[in-house]
């Protein structure tokens, strides 16, 4: 039997009204989040991923639509069982929102806090969450006192601590250099996989969505442009704005290629081979690499190439086959970059 979905949006729509006109933030969005996905939503800024992130919640109430949470359509509920079920969805934020005059394990104390907890049985709580996040020494310390990584993890362990179905995450390593992005992906990893928690990434990075992500929704202009999983995305994306995000950093590519280009993706399947470089010695022919972008996981190739191959027809079938072959997928480029 299917899992049911944890979150279920159906034909939403959002409109705001300004002294311009109307402005459709969101049109007709349809998506279906399973319990356990890490899920991402990614977009170019102004696409509609913030609002759509505060819709799933009903911090912004939908024009149109419909939004399922546990099977139960939020705009049923009145004021009280609406805060309840918020309680199910934590927030993280790109700037953390930690109170600066309370100290690391009062800022976790406090969703528990409005929800009635009792103040030794919250600090428990928060003493539990802290070493979840591997911060226990900073428990007394003020968010000032804190690097942006750590405000990010108290604020992760704040999140956690109505111990929610769903972690809603609002861009939140774009305000975080490199290295601590990915100690924070690494932590919301973990926490999905042992706390069993759906988490929805909200962001404009591929290379988030790569990191963390099972699922995506790709919205350009309003609209879910392309959906499914991360491997269907990267190795087949169909529209414009999914093939742009692919191409991230491929820069004017179609531009600079001969008569004939190849995008091979390597899906993490092939083997760690240098199956490019035995490719050119079969053939003795060269090729040129216009576009690369590749990385070593658990041991294996991932990522992408754009070649440009041989004018000799033949020679560039043959290395087609050659790439085929050794498992992997090969396409003609036609992209606009």
């Amino acid at each position: 039997m299917d899992a049911q979905p944890i979150i279920s949006i159906q034909h939403l729509s959002k409109t705001y009204h300004s002294k311009s006109g109307e402005v459709h933030a969101l049109q007709d969005i349809g998506l279906d989040i399973l319990p356990g996905q890490i899920f991402g939503i990614i977009g170019m800024s102004g696409a509609g991923k913030s609002t759509l992130v505060r819709c799933m919640n009903f911090l912004e109430k939908p024009t149109q639509g419909t939004v399922l949470f546990d099977g139960v359509d939020l705009s049923s509920m009145n004021a009280r069982q609406l805060n309840e079920t918020r309680r199910s969805m934590g927030m993280i934020f790109q700037q953390f929102n930690l109170l600066m005059q309370r100290t690391a394990l009062q800022n976790i104390c406090f969703p528990l806090e409005i929800s009635g907890v009792g103040r030794e049985a919250a600090r428990a709580r928060a003493k539990e969450l802290l070493q979840i996040v591997d911060l226990s020494d900073k428990a007394d310390s003020f968010p000032s006192q804190l690097s942006g990584g750590q405000k990010q993890r108290i604020a992760i362990a704040r999140a956690l601590a109505t111990s929610p179905k769903v972690l809603l995450c609002d861009e939140a390593t774009s305000a975080l250099d490199p290295t601590t992005t990915r100690s924070i992906l690494s932590l919301l990893r973990d926490i999905n996989r042992r706390l069993g928690i759906t988490i929805i990434v909200i962001t404009h990075e591929m290379a988030v969505i790569e990191e963390i992500c099972t699922h995506v929704a790709i919205i350009a202009e309003s609209r879910i442009a392309e959906c499914g999983t991360v491997q269907e995305i990267f190795t087949h994306p169909k529209t414009a704005a999914a093939q742009k995000l692919v191409f991230h950093n491929a820069g004017d590519v179609e531009r600079s290629v001969g008569k004939r280009a190849l995008r091979v993706v390597f899906d993490g399947t092939a083997s760690s081979e240098p199956v490019i470089a035995g490719m050119v010695l079969e053939f003795k022919a060269p090729v040129n690499i216009m576009f690369a972008d590749t990385r070593a996981m658990d041991g294996r190739a991932f990522g992408q190439m754009v070649l440009q191959m041989p004018e000799d027809t033949g020679v560039a079938e043959k290395m087609k086959y050659y790439l085929t072959t050794h498992g992997l997928h090969v396409e003609e480029v036609q992209y606009h970059v």
